[in-house]
């Protein structure tokens, strides 16, 4: 897999902010031609650089406005009862992320819930069923004072690219549902 150069780390940055940009506005921001921009664009989604491009909802407008991390302890358990967590977790909407980690829990949930009693009863009737749960804890945010979907990509990268300017009320600068996957455009 080759090296990312400039115009792809700036290709990237500017695709992170606004995915919706014509190939002729983002290749005059990256001061290339459109075809040598559309073919940096396929390179990077066919060596996996570019995984989907979705739209940001707002989660409250949509009837969720809670956020809540629940940690889950996992019981010892075999390959084959950690494969159906894996795969009963994938199946949950409510569930955004579900990570391995170290520390005290073995899991960490990213949910999100319309209220607190829904959640209750989610918890009863879904999280402590799955496959291999022990224990759970939850951490219930109270506010978000930042989320982004927007890595940072100045390892390699000219100096400059924080300061991309944006249209008014675009790029990706808060968090909630992603909607569409896409591998391709």
């Amino acid at each position: 897999m080759p090296a990312l150069d400039a115009f792809d780390i700036r290709i990237l940055t500017l695709l992170q902010h606004d995915s919706t940009l014509s190939m002729t506005a983002l290749s005059a921001r990256v001061g290339r031609s459109a075809s040598p921009c559309w073919r940096r664009i396929q390179r990077l989604r066919e060596e996996g650089y570019i995984k989907a491009e979705v739209a940001i909802l707002d989660r409250s407008k949509l009837g969720y406005p809670l956020k809540i991390f629940a940690q889950l302890k996992m019981r010892q358990g075999d390959d084959s009862e950690r494969a159906a967590f894996n795969r009963a977790a994938e199946n949950i909407p409510e569930v955004l992320e579900c990570c391995t980690v170290f520390g005290g829990f073995d899991v960490l949930l990213v949910i999100l819930a319309p209220d607190m009693h829904w959640y209750e009863m989610f918890c009863f009737s879904t999280l402590l069923k799955l496959p291999g749960v022990q224990d759970l804890r939850s951490i219930v945010t109270t506010a978000e004072t930042k989320c982004t979907t927007i890595m940072p990509l100045s390892a390699g990268a000219p100096t400059g690219y924080d300061s991309i300017p944006l249209a008014a009320g675009r790029g990706a600068s808060s968090c909630s549902a992603r909607v569409r996957r896409s591998s391709s455009r």
